[in-house]
């Protein structure tokens, strides 16, 4: 090389670095784990979720009775809000009434544009509910969200929305029994795909029993209903299906859930549509409905 000589600069390629030559350190993902003494096993990331009505985005929690409402993903102010409609979060637990605080959460039922107000809101309250409706129609011109259809009639090998018996009390399904699917979370931080009813676990019977009326609700007739039964298992087995899990995960405490459990205290009156007086399936050789 003679004197004089300029060689350009070049920068020096190495593998898992920047141009300069610092070290690429992408940020450690930490795991969403759910301390051991949360009354709540749901995951913050399976607490999200899509309403069906107005395609806004809604918050799921589950309530002290375990049964989940759907919340307003951002506080309001309590003063320009019902006193019936403040609601505040408690270590994963939605609990009514609010807490004393300036701010409070409020079911998205009060602000769904596709609904009918459950009680009179203010005017603020109602810019908000404005605001969801705009937010509604662009989704649906866009394409991204697609109203809801109306419920038809259920499918012909079996209802489409079940009443299932369990741990002495009825629960309705959000779903055909057969696509229950497990909330656990795998060791993929994903959704466990395995239905609830497993080929080698034991099932349970779909009978014909009358379904009574809570305390102070009008009586209704004692006609027989299809219920999946399954008070018929063993405790351990009920529990599981309470629980929404599938056998794999329904012994391994340490996993979260990544969605809420879609079952629903059976209401004779509010459910009433769901009830059917046929069994889906011909009862088993042998078997006798009460």
């Amino acid at each position: 090389m003679s004197p004089g000589t300029v060689l350009a600069m070049r920068p020096h390629s190495i593998p898992g670095c920047h141009w300069d030559g610092s070290p690429r350190t992408a940020p450690a993902r930490r795991p969403l784990r759910v301390a051991a003494t949360s009354p709540s096993r749901l995951l913050r990331a399976g607490q999200s979720g899509r309403c069906r009505h107005c395609g806004n985005r809604i918050d799921l929690y589950p309530r002290a009775d375990g049964r989940p409402i759907a919340l307003h993903p951002t506080e309001l102010a309590t003063a320009h809000t019902p006193a019936s409609c403040h609601w505040h979060l408690s270590s994963g637990i939605a609990h009514p009434h609010g807490d004393g605080s300036a701010w409070c959460r409020i079911p998205h039922a009060v602000l769904c544009p596709q609904r009918t107000p459950i009680c009179r809101i203010s005017p603020s309250l109602t810019s908000v509910r404005r605001r969801l409706a705009v937010r509604t129609r662009r989704l649906i011109d866009t394409g991204v969200f697609i109203p809801a259809a109306a419920p038809t009639s259920a499918a012909p090998d079996g209802p489409d929305r079940p009443l299932v018996r369990m741990l002495l009390g009825y629960y309705l399904a959000d779903g055909p029994v057969e696509a229950i699917r497990c909330v656990a979370q795998t060791s993929h931080r994903t959704r466990c795909p395995r239905p609830v009813l497993a080929p080698d676990a034991p099932p349970g019977s779909w009978r014909l029993l009358p379904v009574g009326t809570h305390g102070g609700q009008l009586a209704l007739s004692e006609q027989a209903t299809a219920v999946y039964d399954l008070s018929q298992l063993p405790h351990a087995e009920q529990r599981r299906w309470r629980i929404q899990r599938c056998p794999a995960h329904a012994t391994i405490h340490g996993a979260a859930d990544l969605a809420l459990a879609g079952w629903q205290v059976f209401d004779p009156l509010l459910h009433a549509q769901h009830l059917r007086t046929g069994l889906p399936y011909p009862p088993a050789p042998g078997s006798k409905e009460r």
